[in-house]
């Protein structure tokens, strides 16, 4: 199948903009709204949506491209777009849970920039700015705060860091939005980056395709393809956010040498039925991007209405289960609170066990039993200890949770 992406031109109060201006990506961060005015030029705002404007304020910054508002509709105020950028007043009513650092990232920083929670890879903040700050954002308490590109002292510690720990194989550039510096900025990280000996994967975790596709440039994608491997993470959460300019962009990436992952986040009212998933997943795999997780909506602070259950997320997960291409069908993941790092949740198809028999009920109603064989002689590969003195280094590295 074919899919359609739909040109997102200058329109609106933008229809003067010369095209030149609007395709380049730093106009677009120049221009962005950031005010209740701001986006009345864009959309007829209920007077719920105005009221969010003024609860809100304090609370999490406020700022949209003029590309991605004007993806969202200028009279529906259930549009999926509005809901993910404009402030909501429930922002301020805290009913179950309202978490600063819901991932509990502060517990494992090693300093103000770099997270440590896993023996293998870290997290590495190179900026808190991003050109979109979706009210769902699990890492309110660093994004948006003006920090902006981490100043020489504190990229010298965290390259440091990373130099002294050889356990470290992988390390994710995030923030908010690696893309938002320069293409000379990026260069010189992933150079440094690749300095490193032990350093084997480096992962960039980026909204810029969705909501600044103009940002992926020959040039960028080019820098990827020096540094190789990388790869790229990127975040659509509702096809509409899949335009002909996304659809470049990400195809750009794939085209040059970089795979492109998705990790998309259910929310209430937004993407929380599995047509739209599987709608979104499809379009996705027809560019060569891989759903890769279907997060549980984090008890961020101010995100109470925008969760979904996991119950009604698990429902939404088994209609999918089988019904998509295993290639198009996203890793439904929590992320455990305070830290506890992800836990998959997938169906339950076992009906019941009886000692090595196992029976099963598939997605389609089919019944099957599963014998396992006889397992009292456990083998071992033949050169496995050419592996065990890594794989021993790695579960011995340092105790995390004493950071």
């Amino acid at each position: 199948m074919k899919f359609e992406f739909l040109k997102n031109n200058p329109k609106g109060p933008y229809e003067g903009i010369a095209l030149s201006d609007w395709t380049d990506w730093r106009w677009q961060l120049k221009n962005s709204l950031r005010t209740l005015s701001a986006f009345q030029k864009v959309y007829e705002l209920s007077a719920e949506e105005e009221r969010g404007f003024e609860s809100s304020a304090g609370i999490f910054q406020i700022r949209s491209t003029p590309y991605y508002a004007t993806l969202g509709s200028k009279t529906n105020p259930q549009d999926p777009i509005r809901l993910i950028q404009t402030p909501d007043y429930k922002e301020t009513s805290v009913r179950f849970q309202d978490m600063l650092d819901p991932l509990g990232e502060e517990s494992n920083s090693v300093n103000p920039r770099l997270v440590h929670r896993y023996p293998d890879r870290v997290l590495f903040l190179v900026t808190d700015f991003c050109s979109v700050y979706c009210r769902f954002c699990t890492r309110k308490r660093f994004t948006g705060s003006n920090q902006s590109f981490l100043n020489e002292d504190e990229y010298t510690k965290a390259l440091d860091y990373i130099k002294s720990h050889t356990g470290i194989r992988e390390v994710i550039l995030s923030g908010g939005d690696p893309l938002t510096v320069s293409d000379d900025i990026i260069e010189d990280i992933l150079k440094d980056l690749r300095r490193i000996n032990h350093i084997e994967i480096i992962r960039i975790g980026s909204r810029m395709p969705v909501v600044n596709p103009y940002r992926v440039t020959d040039t960028l994608v080019q820098i990827f393809r020096k540094y190789k491997p990388i790869f790229f993470m990127t975040h659509f959460n509702h096809p509409k956010e899949l335009t002909a300019e996304s659809a470049e962009a990400v195809e750009k990436i794939v085209d040059n040498g970089t795979p492109v992952m998705n990790q998309m986040v259910l929310l209430n009212g937004i993407n929380n039925h599995p047509a739209i998933i599987q709608a979104l997943s499809r379009r996705l795999l027809s560019l060569r991007a891989k759903p890769y997780y279907m997060f549980q909506c984090d008890p961020s602070k101010g995100t109470d209405h925008l969760r979904t259950s996991i119950q009604d997320s698990l429902e939404i997960q088994r209609e999918l289960w089988g019904n998509i291409s295993g290639l198009a069908m996203p890793n439904f993941s929590i992320d455990i609170p305070h830290g506890g790092g992800k836990t998959a949740m997938v169906p339950n198809f076992l009906v019941e066990r009886k000692g090595d028999v196992w029976n099963f009920k598939g997605f389609d109603g089919v019944h099957a039993e599963y014998i396992d064989p006889d397992t009292s002689v456990i083998r071992k590969p033949m050169d496995i200890d050419d592996y065990l003195e890594e794989w021993n280094s790695l579960k011995d590295a340092k105790n995390l949770n004493s950071l």
